[in-house]
């Protein structure tokens, strides 16, 4: 009987317009969740029954057909944690442990990461992050996919091997005396450097333990285009060295032209031995390339008519450096910065990319799992191929829109309400027709 049937029908409806109030109720609980994508509710008409005698079909009612996830893009937030992270355009992050008694890898758009106590990056469920760790130079190009350990990175320390001076010296300058012609080094003295030599300049280097030792370097002038260089350091730096009493390390020789070119630079000490540490440490001192080598001779130590002076003086050596800071690219390198003042690269997320996302099964915890039906994933860095890249310092807030949830919601109301009224309606006219044997 049609009434009967009606009754079904409405009470479909009353099933499906729950079906999609519960949808709507769970997006607009988590309208704040980082990297929360919405659902929607879609629904199909059920099954036909023919009409005796060919007269066409009638509907049986309505049925809830699926529940799709909708993967558009959400509205970022800058949380300035540089640990945050979130995806511009295609892909998930992938992380790898235990969640709710399932061991396996997830998928999620959160990008809420932190450092656990060892030293590996992890999601707020505590499932590590994937990447690809880099090796101790900073490459990552051949590392192997797994967990991002970047903690427990530091920065070993690197000995002096090479300074390099920039500057001028005075091409007026009077020559220091000169009481002992065989030395050939205008009288300069090792225990009276200050007093016996034109201009010098301090810097610190590094030995092979990270130890600053201070070294002070002499200028003297022979004569106009000729000039002597001294190293010098206190002995108690040195091995077999006395403390206290000046020891020099290298010697070198510069020559200029009459246009103020270095024409020539030659070492005739270099003896750097410190204590306790690699011996020997050779000094290789950069003042520019001399005109004889092909050089122009004005990028280094020029000899000009003016004041004596260093404009840049450096070296590539420094101490060893625990992780102070970590940074991430767009390209989803993580790079940590030492206390020593270094950076390298410690590794690079990866981004898992699938065919149809929103297939992906939902497992809580702002986590998802592959299924056949979306494909299984494709895993690459981020800004290559369809992959997104990386926003450091920002997070993806949930694409929940809540004045359409608030409509949607109207509408399963109104809708719900509808088809009660199928219920009563039909439920009179069987009643009526119960009345009619009175």
């Amino acid at each position: 009987m049609s009434l009967l049937t009606s009754m079904y029908s409405g009470y479909s409806g009353l099933s499906a317009n729950s079906d999609e109030l519960s949808v709507v109720g769970d997006n607009i609980a988590n309208s704040q969740t980082v990297g929360f994508k919405a659902s929607r509710t879609c629904f199909a008409d059920a099954m036909t029954q023919q009409l005796v005698g060919g007269a066409g079909q009638q509907g049986l009612g309505v049925r809830t057909l699926t529940v799709q996830k909708l993967m558009s893009q959400g509205a970022f937030t800058t949380t300035n944690q540089s640990t945050d992270v979130a995806i511009e355009g295609n892909g998930m992050f992938v992380v790898k442990g235990d969640y709710g008694g399932t061991s396996g890898t997830f998928y999620t758009r959160d990008g809420q990461f932190t450092v656990d106590k060892d030293g590996y990056l992890v999601n707020s469920e505590g499932l590590r992050v994937q990447g690809m760790q880099a090796d101790p130079a900073g490459d990552v190009s051949s590392g192997l996919l797994g967990d991002l350990e970047v903690g427990n990175a530091s920065a070993p320390a690197k000995p002096t091997d090479d300074i390099t001076i920039r500057g001028n010296l005075d091409a007026t300058a009077t020559p220091t005396e000169n009481p002992d012609a065989a030395t050939g080094y205008a009288g300069w003295t090792v225990t009276d450097a200050k007093d016996t030599s034109n201009f010098s300049s301090s810097m610190v280097v590094y030995d092979s333990l990270g130890k600053p030792v201070q070294l002070d370097i002499y200028f003297c002038m022979d004569s106009v285009g000729d000039w002597h260089y001294h190293a010098v350091t206190d002995g108690g730096n040195l091995t077999g060295g006395t403390p206290g009493l000046p020891t020099e390390v290298a010697t070198g020789e510069l020559k200029y032209d009459t246009q103020g070119r270095l024409t020539s630079n030659t070492t005739t000490l270099n003896n750097f031995n410190p204590v306790d540490a690699s011996n020997p440490q050779p000094l290789t001192f950069n003042f520019g390339t001399g005109t004889d080598s092909g050089g122009s001779g004005l990028d280094g130590i020029t000899q000009y008519a003016a004041s004596s002076a260093m404009s840049f003086v450096t070296q590539a050596g420094f101490t060893a450096g625990s992780l102070g800071s970590l940074s991430i690219g767009s390209d989803g390198k993580i790079t940590g910065g030492f206390t020593n003042g270094q950076s390298r690269v410690l590794g690079q997320l990866v981004l898992g990319n699938f065919k149809a996302p929103d297939q992906l099964s939902r497992v809580g915890g702002s986590l998802y799992q592959e299924t056949p039906k979306s494909g299984p994933g494709t895993l690459g860095t981020p800004a290559t191929a369809d992959r997104g890249s990386i926003v450091a310092g920002t997070l993806e807030q949930s694409n929940v829109d809540l004045s359409q949830e608030f409509i949607n919601m109207i509408t399963a109301q109104r809708g719900f309400e509808a088809n009660a009224k199928t219920l009563t309606t039909a439920d009179q006219l069987l009643s009526d027709l119960m009345m009619i044997h009175r």
